[in-house]
Protein backbone atom coordinates (compact mmCIF):
# COMPACT_ATOMS: atom_id res chain seq x y z
CA UNK A 1 0.00 0.00 0.00
CA UNK A 2 1.39 3.06 -0.89
CA UNK A 3 1.00 5.80 2.07
CA UNK A 4 2.31 9.30 2.90
CA UNK A 5 2.25 10.67 6.54
CA UNK A 6 2.13 14.39 7.55
CA UNK A 7 2.61 15.12 10.59
CA UNK A 8 1.83 18.77 11.80
CA UNK A 9 4.59 20.15 14.17
CA UNK A 10 2.51 23.04 15.05
CA UNK A 11 -0.33 20.39 16.84
CA UNK A 12 -0.88 19.98 20.46
CA UNK A 13 1.50 16.76 20.36
CA UNK A 14 3.34 16.63 17.36
CA UNK A 15 6.67 16.10 17.23
CA UNK A 16 9.76 13.71 15.33
CA UNK A 17 8.53 11.05 17.90
CA UNK A 18 5.92 10.79 15.69
CA UNK A 19 8.19 10.50 12.74
CA UNK A 20 9.78 7.18 14.13
CA UNK A 21 6.71 5.10 15.06
CA UNK A 22 5.93 5.92 11.34
CA UNK A 23 9.24 4.67 10.32
CA UNK A 24 9.04 1.43 12.60
CA UNK A 25 5.34 0.49 11.51
CA UNK A 26 5.29 1.76 8.07
CA UNK A 27 8.95 1.85 7.19
CA UNK A 28 8.02 2.40 3.60
CA UNK A 29 5.62 5.03 4.23
CA UNK A 30 6.72 9.01 2.76
CA UNK A 31 6.84 11.61 6.09
CA UNK A 32 6.72 14.96 6.20
CA UNK A 33 6.91 17.06 8.93
CA UNK A 34 5.90 20.32 8.42
CA UNK A 35 5.67 23.88 10.20
CA UNK A 36 3.52 25.83 7.87
CA UNK A 37 1.11 25.78 4.98
CA UNK A 38 4.15 26.43 2.36
CA UNK A 39 5.79 23.07 3.34
CA UNK A 40 2.53 21.45 3.00
CA UNK A 41 1.94 22.48 -0.22
CA UNK A 42 5.52 22.03 -1.42
CA UNK A 43 5.26 18.62 -0.05
CA UNK A 44 2.15 17.57 -1.68
CA UNK A 45 2.98 19.26 -5.26
CA UNK A 46 6.94 17.58 -5.43
CA UNK A 47 6.18 14.46 -3.33
CA UNK A 48 2.94 13.48 -3.94
CA UNK A 49 1.79 14.99 -7.27
CA UNK A 50 4.48 11.99 -9.37
CA UNK A 51 3.53 9.55 -7.27
CA UNK A 52 -0.06 9.42 -5.92
CA UNK A 53 -0.53 7.57 -2.01
CA UNK A 54 -3.49 5.53 -1.94
CA UNK A 55 -3.71 6.31 1.88
CA UNK A 56 -3.01 9.70 3.28
CA UNK A 57 -2.66 10.10 7.27
CA UNK A 58 -2.58 13.33 9.25
CA UNK A 59 -0.84 13.94 12.21
CA UNK A 60 -2.44 17.09 13.94
CA UNK A 61 -6.12 18.02 14.34
CA UNK A 62 -9.25 19.00 12.68
CA UNK A 63 -7.08 22.27 10.97
CA UNK A 64 -4.28 19.83 9.76
CA UNK A 65 -6.62 17.30 7.82
CA UNK A 66 -9.19 19.80 6.61
CA UNK A 67 -5.61 22.00 5.18
CA UNK A 68 -4.98 18.90 3.44
CA UNK A 69 -8.54 18.15 1.47
CA UNK A 70 -8.08 21.96 0.87
CA UNK A 71 -5.07 21.86 -0.42
CA UNK A 72 -5.46 18.79 -2.68
CA UNK A 73 -8.31 20.43 -3.97
CA UNK A 74 -6.43 23.66 -4.85
CA UNK A 75 -3.65 21.38 -6.93
CA UNK A 76 -6.57 19.58 -8.58
CA UNK A 77 -5.32 16.31 -7.34
CA UNK A 78 -8.06 13.36 -6.52
CA UNK A 79 -8.09 13.06 -2.77
CA UNK A 80 -6.88 9.26 -1.29
CA UNK A 81 -8.61 7.49 1.26
CA UNK A 82 -7.86 9.73 4.61
CA UNK A 83 -6.62 8.70 7.96
CA UNK A 84 -6.47 10.50 11.30
CA UNK A 85 -3.44 10.60 13.94
CA UNK A 86 -4.73 12.31 16.59
CA UNK A 87 -2.18 15.03 17.54
CA UNK A 88 -4.30 17.61 17.73
CA UNK A 89 -7.31 19.26 20.37
CA UNK A 90 -10.63 18.24 19.73
CA UNK A 91 -10.07 15.94 17.11
CA UNK A 92 -13.60 15.77 15.99
CA UNK A 93 -13.15 13.66 12.70
CA UNK A 94 -10.65 11.71 14.81
CA UNK A 95 -13.78 10.67 17.88
CA UNK A 96 -15.76 10.27 15.15
CA UNK A 97 -13.77 7.49 13.24
CA UNK A 98 -12.89 5.96 16.87
CA UNK A 99 -9.48 6.69 16.26
CA UNK A 100 -6.77 4.54 18.61
CA UNK A 101 -3.83 6.56 19.71
CA UNK A 102 -1.04 7.02 16.92
CA UNK A 103 0.93 4.32 17.76
CA UNK A 104 -1.62 1.75 18.36
CA UNK A 105 -2.97 3.13 15.01
CA UNK A 106 -0.05 2.33 12.79
CA UNK A 107 0.45 -1.02 14.69
CA UNK A 108 -2.79 -2.13 13.85
CA UNK A 109 -2.12 -0.71 9.52
CA UNK A 110 1.09 -2.30 9.64
CA UNK A 111 -0.54 -5.44 10.60
CA UNK A 112 -2.71 -5.42 7.86
CA UNK A 113 -0.69 -5.71 4.87
CA UNK A 114 -1.31 -4.12 1.62
CA UNK A 115 -4.86 -3.65 1.72
CA UNK A 116 -7.10 -0.73 2.18
CA UNK A 117 -8.99 -0.94 5.67
CA UNK A 118 -12.68 -0.03 6.08
CA UNK A 119 -13.56 3.34 4.94
CA UNK A 120 -16.30 5.62 6.24
CA UNK A 121 -17.71 8.24 3.66
CA UNK A 122 -18.42 12.21 5.21
CA UNK A 123 -19.41 15.40 3.25
CA UNK A 124 -18.34 18.37 3.12
CA UNK A 125 -19.35 22.12 4.18
CA UNK A 126 -18.71 24.52 1.60
CA UNK A 127 -17.89 27.88 2.82
CA UNK A 128 -15.93 30.81 2.12
CA UNK A 129 -14.31 28.95 -0.76
CA UNK A 130 -13.32 25.84 1.76
CA UNK A 131 -14.14 22.65 2.44
CA UNK A 132 -14.33 21.57 6.26
CA UNK A 133 -16.55 19.09 8.12
CA UNK A 134 -17.96 21.73 10.18
CA UNK A 135 -17.87 25.61 10.84
CA UNK A 136 -20.28 28.00 12.94
CA UNK A 137 -20.44 30.81 14.70
CA UNK A 138 -21.44 31.67 18.61
CA UNK A 139 -19.95 30.41 21.54
CA UNK A 140 -17.49 27.63 19.83
CA UNK A 141 -15.61 30.74 17.66
CA UNK A 142 -15.48 32.59 21.00
CA UNK A 143 -14.18 29.13 23.59
CA UNK A 144 -11.74 28.45 20.67
CA UNK A 145 -10.26 31.97 20.43
CA UNK A 146 -10.92 32.20 24.22
CA UNK A 147 -8.49 28.64 24.95
CA UNK A 148 -5.78 30.07 22.91
CA UNK A 149 -5.62 33.08 24.50
CA UNK A 150 -5.35 31.41 27.64
CA UNK A 151 -2.83 29.08 26.15
CA UNK A 152 -0.91 32.22 25.06
CA UNK A 153 -0.90 33.89 28.22
CA UNK A 154 -0.36 30.81 30.93
CA UNK A 155 3.73 30.75 30.54
CA UNK A 156 5.22 27.86 32.19
CA UNK A 157 1.55 26.43 33.42
CA UNK A 158 0.76 26.18 29.59
CA UNK A 159 1.00 22.17 29.79
CA UNK A 160 -1.95 22.53 32.72
CA UNK A 161 -4.60 24.79 30.21
CA UNK A 162 -4.15 22.14 27.06
CA UNK A 163 -6.87 19.89 25.91
CA UNK A 164 -10.12 19.30 27.58
CA UNK A 165 -9.09 21.01 30.79
CA UNK A 166 -8.28 24.31 29.53
CA UNK A 167 -11.30 24.36 26.92
CA UNK A 168 -13.37 24.56 30.48
CA UNK A 169 -11.07 26.73 32.21
CA UNK A 170 -11.87 29.13 28.93
CA UNK A 171 -15.01 28.65 29.22
CA UNK A 172 -15.63 29.23 32.72
CA UNK A 173 -13.52 32.36 32.73
CA UNK A 174 -13.71 33.99 30.21
CA UNK A 175 -16.14 32.84 27.62
CA UNK A 176 -19.44 32.43 30.06
CA UNK A 177 -18.55 36.11 32.14
CA UNK A 178 -18.38 37.72 28.93
CA UNK A 179 -22.20 37.36 27.98
CA UNK A 180 -23.38 37.14 31.33
CA UNK A 181 -21.88 40.84 31.63
CA UNK A 182 -22.37 41.51 28.10
CA UNK A 183 -24.95 42.13 25.22
CA UNK A 184 -26.36 38.51 25.42
CA UNK A 185 -26.76 36.58 22.20
CA UNK A 186 -26.75 38.19 18.61
CA UNK A 187 -29.88 37.49 16.75
CA UNK A 188 -29.83 35.87 13.46
CA UNK A 189 -32.02 35.27 9.99
CA UNK A 190 -31.81 31.87 8.55
CA UNK A 191 -32.74 31.80 5.17
CA UNK A 192 -33.01 28.42 2.86
CA UNK A 193 -30.81 28.90 -0.69
CA UNK A 194 -31.64 25.16 -1.08
CA UNK A 195 -33.92 22.13 -1.62
CA UNK A 196 -37.18 22.24 0.81
CA UNK A 197 -35.48 22.04 4.20
CA UNK A 198 -36.41 18.87 6.23
CA UNK A 199 -35.88 18.47 10.17
CA UNK A 200 -36.61 15.70 12.70
CA UNK A 201 -39.15 15.95 15.51
CA UNK A 202 -39.42 14.49 19.20
CA UNK A 203 -39.41 11.26 18.46
CA UNK A 204 -36.60 11.48 16.06
CA UNK A 205 -38.40 11.12 12.67
CA UNK A 206 -37.09 12.91 9.79
CA UNK A 207 -39.67 14.96 7.84
CA UNK A 208 -40.61 18.10 5.80
CA UNK A 209 -40.00 21.36 7.44
CA UNK A 210 -43.33 23.26 6.79
CA UNK A 211 -42.82 26.78 5.30
CA UNK A 212 -39.43 25.18 4.24
CA UNK A 213 -39.07 25.98 0.57
CA UNK A 214 -36.93 27.65 -1.58
CA UNK A 215 -35.99 31.30 -0.36
CA UNK A 216 -37.87 30.25 3.34
CA UNK A 217 -36.92 32.32 6.33
CA UNK A 218 -36.18 29.32 8.47
CA UNK A 219 -35.94 31.15 11.75
CA UNK A 220 -35.53 34.65 13.13
CA UNK A 221 -34.00 35.24 16.68
CA UNK A 222 -31.24 34.94 19.24
CA UNK A 223 -28.41 32.47 18.39
CA UNK A 224 -25.50 31.42 20.92
CA UNK A 225 -24.74 28.80 18.59
CA UNK A 226 -25.51 28.71 14.85
CA UNK A 227 -23.70 26.54 12.68
CA UNK A 228 -23.59 23.84 9.74
CA UNK A 229 -21.69 20.39 9.68
CA UNK A 230 -21.19 16.84 8.37
CA UNK A 231 -19.92 15.34 11.02
CA UNK A 232 -21.76 14.45 14.50
CA UNK A 233 -18.79 15.98 16.51
CA UNK A 234 -16.86 18.86 17.24
CA UNK A 235 -14.24 17.49 19.68
CA UNK A 236 -13.87 15.77 22.71
CA UNK A 237 -16.96 13.70 21.87
CA UNK A 238 -19.26 17.01 22.39
CA UNK A 239 -21.89 15.95 20.13
CA UNK A 240 -22.83 19.41 19.37
CA UNK A 241 -24.53 17.79 15.23
CA UNK A 242 -25.52 13.99 16.75
CA UNK A 243 -27.99 13.61 13.65
CA UNK A 244 -25.31 14.93 11.17
CA UNK A 245 -25.28 12.31 9.17
CA UNK A 246 -29.12 11.13 9.52
CA UNK A 247 -29.88 12.56 5.71
CA UNK A 248 -27.95 11.86 3.49
CA UNK A 249 -26.53 14.81 1.03
CA UNK A 250 -27.47 17.50 3.46
CA UNK A 251 -25.93 19.55 5.88
CA UNK A 252 -26.86 19.58 9.48
CA UNK A 253 -27.74 23.04 10.29
CA UNK A 254 -28.63 23.81 13.97
CA UNK A 255 -29.45 27.15 15.94
CA UNK A 256 -29.33 27.18 19.88
CA UNK A 257 -31.02 30.66 20.67
CA UNK A 258 -30.69 29.69 24.58
CA UNK A 259 -28.95 32.23 27.30
CA UNK A 260 -25.76 31.58 28.67
CA UNK A 261 -27.30 30.48 32.22
CA UNK A 262 -29.52 27.71 30.37
CA UNK A 263 -26.87 26.51 28.08
CA UNK A 264 -24.36 25.82 31.54
CA UNK A 265 -27.27 24.28 32.99
CA UNK A 266 -27.81 21.31 29.96
CA UNK A 267 -24.35 21.34 29.01
CA UNK A 268 -23.80 17.32 29.83
CA UNK A 269 -27.13 17.25 27.36
CA UNK A 270 -25.46 19.24 24.73
CA UNK A 271 -22.71 17.35 25.11
CA UNK A 272 -24.12 13.83 24.64
CA UNK A 273 -26.32 15.53 22.22
CA UNK A 274 -29.96 15.09 23.78
CA UNK A 275 -32.56 15.14 22.06
CA UNK A 276 -35.42 16.94 21.75
CA UNK A 277 -33.79 20.27 23.44
CA UNK A 278 -35.03 23.59 24.33
CA UNK A 279 -34.08 26.53 22.35
CA UNK A 280 -32.67 23.86 20.01
CA UNK A 281 -33.45 24.04 15.99
CA UNK A 282 -32.33 21.34 13.55
CA UNK A 283 -32.66 21.67 9.70
CA UNK A 284 -31.12 19.43 6.81
CA UNK A 285 -30.37 21.40 4.13
CA UNK A 286 -28.40 21.95 0.65
CA UNK A 287 -27.47 25.58 1.42
CA UNK A 288 -28.37 27.95 4.01
CA UNK A 289 -27.71 31.61 4.27
CA UNK A 290 -27.04 33.63 7.67
CA UNK A 291 -27.64 37.00 8.53
CA UNK A 292 -26.66 38.76 12.04
CA UNK A 293 -27.60 41.67 13.81
CA UNK A 294 -23.57 42.17 14.87
CA UNK A 295 -20.44 40.91 13.93
CA UNK A 296 -19.90 37.40 15.23
CA UNK A 297 -16.91 35.52 15.96
CA UNK A 298 -16.47 32.41 12.63
CA UNK A 299 -14.76 29.52 12.93
CA UNK A 300 -14.03 26.73 10.08
CA UNK A 301 -12.76 23.40 11.74
CA UNK A 302 -11.97 24.41 14.75
CA UNK A 303 -9.87 27.35 13.21
CA UNK A 304 -11.19 31.15 14.32
CA UNK A 305 -11.03 32.90 10.96
CA UNK A 306 -12.34 36.42 11.67
CA UNK A 307 -15.68 37.98 12.61
CA UNK A 308 -18.71 37.74 10.01
CA UNK A 309 -21.78 39.20 9.87
CA UNK A 310 -23.38 36.85 6.97
CA UNK A 311 -22.79 33.23 6.31
CA UNK A 312 -23.13 31.32 3.62
CA UNK A 313 -23.25 27.12 4.27
CA UNK A 314 -23.48 25.09 1.44
CA UNK A 315 -23.31 21.21 1.23
CA UNK A 316 -19.98 20.12 -1.16
CA UNK A 317 -20.01 18.07 -4.02
CA UNK A 318 -17.00 16.60 -3.24
CA UNK A 319 -16.73 14.32 -0.11
CA UNK A 320 -13.84 12.42 1.68
CA UNK A 321 -13.22 8.82 2.41
CA UNK A 322 -11.80 8.48 6.22
CA UNK A 323 -10.50 4.87 8.19
CA UNK A 324 -13.36 3.34 9.54
CA UNK A 325 -11.56 3.19 13.07
CA UNK A 326 -14.96 0.89 14.62
CA UNK A 327 -15.72 -1.07 11.93
CA UNK A 328 -11.66 -1.48 11.43
CA UNK A 329 -10.95 -2.70 14.90
CA UNK A 330 -14.02 -5.36 15.20
CA UNK A 331 -12.23 -7.01 12.05
CA UNK A 332 -8.94 -7.35 13.88
CA UNK A 333 -10.33 -8.79 16.65
CA UNK A 334 -12.41 -11.12 14.45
Amino acid sequence: MNVAVLVNLRSRRGSEVIEGLVRRFLPQARVALTQSVEESRAWIDQQLRPNPPSLLLAGGGDGTITGLVNEFRAQGLALPALGVLPLGTGNAWAHATGTPRPAVALKHLAAYGERLPPLRPFGLVRVEGSLAPFAGTGWDAELVQDFKSQLASSGPLKGTQAGLRGYLGALFTRTIPRHVFGDGNPQVSVYNLGAPVLTLDAQRAIRPLPGGDTGALLYRGPAGVAGAATTPEWGFGFKAFPFAQAVPHRLSVRVYSGGVFEATRNMLKLWRGAHPMPRMHDFFVQRVRMDFDRDVPFQIAGDVIGMRRSVEFELAEESVQLIDWHQFSNLLRG
